[in-house]
Formats: structure tokens, C-alpha cells, sequence
């Protein structure tokens, strides 16, 4: 089964679950909606439409958020499974958020910008090193001058005895949560097609492209914020 089916059969239950698989949740998306939120309302400020790009989008749950941070953005959400980004406009809908949907993988050109932000979560470890170095060279090049780009992500440890040690606290909080046997394992099917790299490379990757004022704002074992600003 390739992920994108995999990703189809969760469409449902997927965001039922996200506050047993993330367990820290709320900081985590948080986070990110806090980070994407200034250049969004300075685009008001201009006299602008807000222009936010969500990849990965899934079933649109950053995309709500911050769509109801900034009242009047207008998202473009990408996703490569259809059956997630029929849930994803159907949230907007009724919350009202203005949007179009792209069906494509993160391996493809993006929808022409410019954006004022560029978001993800949990998506971009899809893709191998060089092909999230590729996205971000992308991701750089559609984003307005002083645009940021934030990247909710699942990141891997810095080195493999840390790596399994995210892996045991993971599996500690989950279970502490509520996660059943079922739930645990379709987890692990879909993250076998994970590609998790630390966030210190990633930074430096950022960075590597042209990004300013990179950093890691937030991070609990395995799920980190981190963004970057095309210069102004």
C-alpha cells in the first residue's frame, strides 16, 4: 500500500487521533499558527488579501487554525490524497475560509506565489534530504519578500541513541494517553515511510537557501517548529 493510500484510509479518524499521536498538541500547532500570523496581518495592514500556502495539507487542521487567527486569509491548500483534501475544503467551508485545492505531492513545483506564509505539519518528512533541500529552495523562491515559512515537523534525533530515545517517550506518552494497540500500529505503517532528519540540519538547510532570522522555536522530543523569513 503506497502512503498516500495509507493516508486515505486515516482520512477519517486522522484528526480524532492527532492530540493522542502529538502529545504536545497545542504547543506544537500553537506554535506554528503564532509564528505564521505576523506577515498575515501585515498583509491586512497593506490593505491586502492574506496569501498562506499549506503543504501537506492533509485534512486542513493548520490551514483552520490559522485561517482563524487571521479572519479573511485565503489558502491554497497541496496534498497529494484527494479523500484528505475533500475533508480539509470542507472544514474551510464552514469555517468560512477562502480557499482552492492543488492535488500533488511535495516532489512537484509549487502553485505559483507570491504568499505571505508558507506552512506545514508533518508532511516534509516525506520526502529524503535532498528533496526536502529541494522543497525549501522552492518554498523560498514562492514566498513575498519578509513572507515565513513554518515547519511543524516530526524530527529525528541528532544521533541514533537519541533517536531512540524519542521513539520510547513517544510510545510511553501515547499509550499514556489512550492509544490502543490498533491506533499504534497504523501509526508505525504510516511512519514507515518516514524520512525525519534533525532540525539542526534542517535550519542549516534553511538558511543554506537563503532564510534569515532560522531557529527552532519550539521542539519536544520528536515534534518541532522551526521557520525562516525571506528577506525583506
Amino acid at each position: 500500500m503506497s502512503v498516500v493510500s495509507l493516508f486515505e484510509a486515516a482520512a477519517g479518524s486522522y484528526d480524532q487521533a492527532r492530540r493522542r499521536l502529538v502529545p504536545c498538541f497545542d504547543e506544537f500547532y500553537g506554535t506554528a499558527v503564532e509564528l505564521a500570523v505576523p506577515p498575515l496581518r501585515a498583509a491586512v495592514a497593506d490593505g491586502r488579501t492574506p496569501e498562506v500556502l499549506d503543504l501537506g495539507a492533509g485534512t486542513g487542521l493548520l490551514a483552520s487554525l490559522v485561517g482563524a487567527a487571521v479572519p479573511g486569509a485565503r489558502v491554497t491548500l497541496l496534498d497529494a490524497a484527494p479523500g484528505m483534501l475533500a475533508l480539509a475544503a470542507e472544514h474551510l467551508t464552514g469555517q468560512g475560509v477562502p480557499h482552492r485545492v492543488e492535488v500533488a505531492d511535495l516532489a512537484a513545483p509549487l502553485p505559483d506565489g507570491p504568499y505571505d506564509a508558507v506552512v506545514s505539519a508533518l508532511a516534509v518528512h516525506h520526502l529524503d534530504d535532498d528533496g526536502k533541500r529541494g522543497l525549501y529552495r522552492r518554498i523560498f523562491e514562492v514566498l513575498r519578500p519578509g513572507g515565513v515559512f513554518v515547519n511543524a515537523e516530526q524530527v529525528a534525533g541528532p544521533t541514533p541513541e537519541l533517536d531512540r530515545l524519542y521513539e520510547r517517550v513517544w510510545l510511553a506518552q501515547i499509550t499514556a494517553l489512550g492509544s490502543d494497540r490498533r491506533e499504534i500500529e497504523a501509526a508505525r505503517e504510516r511512519m514507515s515511510y518516514d524520512r525525519p532528519a534533525p532540525v539542526g540540519a534542517q535550519c542549516d538547510w534553511l538558511t543554506q537557501v537563503g532564510f534569515v532570522d532560522v531557529d527552532c522555536l519550539f521542539k519536544s522530543w520528536r515534534f518541532a517548529v522551526f521557520a525562516g523569513h525571506r528577506p525583506a
